[in-house]
């Protein structure tokens, strides 16, 4: 890992996101690159809109705060490369990524109640929907990101391997044990145990993977995921997206979104 994105906009969630991200920096030696986005728009910044003054003075605002908020005790000894745009386009925040190279993106969310409006339709979802990278999502205040234990519950289909290979590894990255998990629910999707252990060993069998995946039952798949979780006290849960379409299956009203939800631990995602 040598660079890692963090958008900001100075509230506590992104300090929150920071202060895991200056974790990880820590660890592996890498590079931040803190983004904040301004919410200037093409006509505001145009000879049309605000008076110049009034958008250098805005410009120099922000510099200003963004070197306050950037001044912190966790940040020291690590390099820090701020980046500030004028517009709130978040598909830029894949740009920047793709641009530095990045590794990983680190968002901070409201917490299990807040991110209905994190998931639908606003700042994180639209990241997640443009990143190419993955993207880990974080709620609480954590002073030391440590992960020992991923959840990686899948399909086990075959469009899910380029995932797994992406979860493996980051989990070593990380140093990492993953928990592999089927979760198993009533209705049209059921397997039987049979049937789940043949889809399970042709994917393993697909990916030359030494690994073991236990089959879970409950009512859904969320719920499964949730409480799989709980049961390995994993630190972290690890889900797949398919990008933009894969989104509005994922997070709009799916599993995603319930998951990241109700989720009381960090979530990252891998595009697939």
């Amino acid at each position: 890992m040598k660079k890692i994105i963090v958008p900001v906009d100075f509230s506590d969630q992104s300090n929150k996101a920071l202060k895991v991200a200056a974790s990880l920096a820590s660890k592996h030696n890498a590079e931040l690159v803190v983004l904040h986005m301004l919410e200037l728009n093409a006509v505001m910044i145009s000879s049309e809109g605000l008076p110049q003054e009034q958008v250098v003075f805005l410009l120099k605002l922000t510099e200003k705060r963004f070197s306050e908020f950037l001044d912190k005790p966790f940040l020291k000894d690590l390099t820090v490369t701020p980046i500030i745009k004028h517009y709130k386009v978040f598909s830029e925040v894949n740009e920047v990524a793709e641009e530095h190279k990045a590794d990983l993106i680190v968002m901070g969310s409201h917490g299990v109640d807040g991110l209905e409006e994190i998931f639908i339709g606003s700042n994180t979802e639209r990241v997640v929907r443009n990143a190419t990278v993955p993207v880990l999502v974080i709620k609480d205040d954590i002073e030391d990101f440590t992960v020992n234990s991923i959840v990686f519950a899948s399909s086990f289909n075959e469009d899910n391997i380029p995932a797994f290979h992406k979860v493996k590894s980051f989990a070593n990255l990380l140093g990492a044990k993953i928990n592999y998990v089927y979760i198993n629910t009533p209705g049209d999707n059921f397997l039987s145990t049979e049937d789940a252990y043949t889809r399970i060993a042709q994917f393993i069998s697909k990916t030359n993977a030494g690994i073991e995946v236990e089959i879970y039952n409950d009512y859904t798949v969320e719920k499964g995921i949730l409480n799989y979780s709980n049961t390995t006290n994993a630190d972290l849960i690890a889900i797949s997206t398919h990008g933009r379409k894969g989104l509005s299956h994922f997070f709009m009203g799916s599993i995603g979104e319930d998951v990241a939800n109700h989720a009381t631990i960090p979530v990252v995602t891998f595009k697939i």
